[in-house]
């Protein structure tokens, strides 16, 4: 073999040693920086693109919604304070006009635990007044602290379900106080809403819920609590066909196996009728600023 084949072979062997290297090692220290300063490149470039693909949550207007402003609901709807009866939309919201509220007197006495569950299971919201006598052992707190922790809304409907005419300031205030502190025990939150048992009300019964931080609640039209109407089939139709079923009207049942029976009906009822249920979180109640009540 001649020297020329000689050198044709050992330069083929150095060209074959040299591509031999993986393509994506660098042979420099000028080219490691470049592949370095790629690599970074990149990673910041993908980070940038999963930080873009966040897209925040904007109003309705296409303002960005803040982090206070998912925290705090707006308030749509108010109680007249003429009757203290008719849920009124606040002007100036996007409130729904055809509306109606659920409520639910005398809880948690027997049935009210299954009316909650009967409502998560239709999607549909409501107040649930409670007497107070009904907290005062671990089961009834348990209960109510379900309840509660279901989305409901708990008012108050005084402590024993006195007639408040007919006692003294001082009965009142027990009455009315006492079982506010004992829904805060029981749930952490103390009541929005006062309803007085029969509806009746004192000077001195008003004055108190307001300086406790509650609007007064009555109710625009109820028959559960008619023997005529402890019937499932005849509460549903009168409770969805009485003329008393208007826009802002505020439903009165109570804490019945006959209410329990007919809660689902009447809430399908009322859709079909395109009454829409409001959530009572969305009314707005008294923004108590005030000091301590005292007699």
């Amino acid at each position: 073999m001649n020297k020329s084949k000689y050198a044709f072979l050992f330069t083929s062997v150095l060209l074959l040693s040299a591509c031999g290297n993986d393509e994506n090692t660098p042979t420099t220290e000028n080219e490691q920086a470049a592949v370095d300063s790629k690599t970074k490149n990149d990673e910041t470039t993908t980070e940038e693109n999963e930080v873009e693909s966040e897209e925040p949550e904007i109003n309705e207007d296409g303002s960005d919604i803040t982090e206070e402003e998912n925290e705090q609901i707006e308030f749509q709807y108010q109680v007249n304070t003429e009757n203290y009866a008719y849920i009124n939309p606040i002007e100036g919201t996007q409130a729904n006009k055809k509306i109606a509220l659920l409520t639910y007197d005398d809880a948690p006495d027997q049935h009210a635990l299954e009316i909650a569950e009967s409502l998560v299971d239709l999607d549909a919201r409501a107040i649930f007044f409670v007497n107070g006598m009904y907290l005062e052992d671990d089961e009834g707190k348990e209960t109510i602290r379900k309840i509660y922790d279901m989305g409901f809304e708990i008012g108050n409907h005084s402590q024993t379900h006195a007639s408040l005419p007919d006692i003294s300031e001082e009965e009142q205030y027990d009455e009315i106080v006492k079982t506010s502190d004992l829904v805060e025990e029981a749930t952490g939150e103390r009541p929005r809403f006062f309803r007085a048992p029969f509806g009746s009300n004192t000077d001195y019964s008003t004055e108190l819920a307001h300086e406790q931080g509650m609007e007064l609640m009555n109710w625009t039209y109820g028959y559960d609590w008619n023997a005529e109407y402890q019937d499932a089939d005849a509460l549903t139709d009168i409770m969805l066909n009485t003329n008393l079923l208007v826009s802002g009207s505020n439903l009165l049942m109570h804490d019945r196996q006959w209410t329990m029976e007919a809660t689902p009906d009447i809430v399908t009822g009322l859709r079909e009728k395109d009454y829409e249920i409001i959530d009572p979180a969305l009314i707005k109640s008294v923004n108590n600023e005030s000091e301590d009540f005292e007699l």
